[in-house]
């Protein structure tokens, strides 16, 4: 049982792990833009056009491969496109060529491209493009959260300077150290993966990491799933179980979390990591 004081030990967890680079990945938006530049280029000729139906039907005549930069400018990574309204359904293609230059300028008419490029409503196409990929980029921020915590725990690990493995599978560690874990694998059946495992000359230390930043069922049903490892780990021997979590959605779920913290002996948070937990808790 902990001897810390699980109030204590909560008030000290952080509501957000947000790195600098969490909120846009500004290399991805770049060369998302550039991947584009050429075809880009190319339709910014319609701009301020006073003819644009024409000059995009010499566009499509002379670079038919500028279609492939349309979509993006829908704020749409796919090449195809599905439309319908009164006069039918079309599933456009931007990959290549395959509809009528009659179709594609429909297209451009009905979802207001050619009104946004020839009235003269941006001035640099590649730059609302860079915005548009900024845009699309802020829907990527759940996986770089996902991932902030387990970069945030894997960089204590080198701190310490042991031997651990990322993303390692219950049956993999039984094969490479010749354990058997059948206490906490459902005698055999559970393929259960580790964020991390820690091995020393005579231990082996599984580790879970996981931040969360607002509550739900999720917290509680992880809390006691935890706690049923932990309890069902301690008949092996030389294997301890390490849970290293943190964030202010365990407020409202800290009941479950300190009925884990009292059975758990190796529950860590971000503030144990910086007053070096890893330095002592390896042995």
């Amino acid at each position: 049982m902990s001897l810390r004081n699980f109030s204590d030990w909560l008030n000290t967890f952080r509501a957000s792990i947000n790195g600098y680079g969490y909120y846009t990945d500004f290399e991805k938006v770049y060369e998302n833009a550039n991947s584009l530049k050429i075809e880009i280029s190319i339709l910014s000729s319609l701009i301020g056009s006073k003819n644009i139906e024409k000059d995009f039907e010499d566009l499509l005549e002379k670079y038919p491969s500028c279609l492939k930069a349309i979509p993006i400018l829908l704020a749409v990574r796919e090449n195809e496109i599905y439309c319908q309204d009164s006069n039918g359904a079309i599933n456009y293609n931007f990959a290549r060529k395959v509809q009528t230059v009659e179709q594609y300028k429909y297209f451009m008419r009905a979802t207001g491209l050619f009104d946004m490029l020839e009235n003269h409503l941006i001035s640099n196409l590649f730059d609302y493009v860079t915005g548009v990929e900024v845009g699309l980029g802020s829907n990527g921020r759940k996986n770089r959260g996902g991932h902030q915590m387990e970069d945030l725990v894997e960089s204590y690990l080198k701190k310490a300077r042991v031997e651990y493995y990322k993303e390692m599978y219950l049956t993999e560690i039984e094969s490479k150290w010749a354990v058997d874990l059948s206490a906490i694998s459902a005698e055999g059946t559970s393929t259960k993966r580790w964020d991390f495992v820690v091995k020393t000359s005579n231990h082996i230390y599984v580790i879970e990491t996981n931040f969360y930043t607002s509550g739900g069922s999720k917290l509680n049903e992880t809390s006691r799933s935890y706690k049923m490892i932990a309890e069902e780990s301690k008949s092996i021997n030389g294997f301890s179980f390490v849970w290293i979590t943190d964030g202010g959605g365990w407020v409202s779920a800290r009941r479950n979390l300190e009925e884990t913290f009292n059975v758990l002996e190796n529950i860590y948070n971000i503030t144990d990591m910086e007053n070096g937990i890893f330095t002592t808790l390896f042995v």
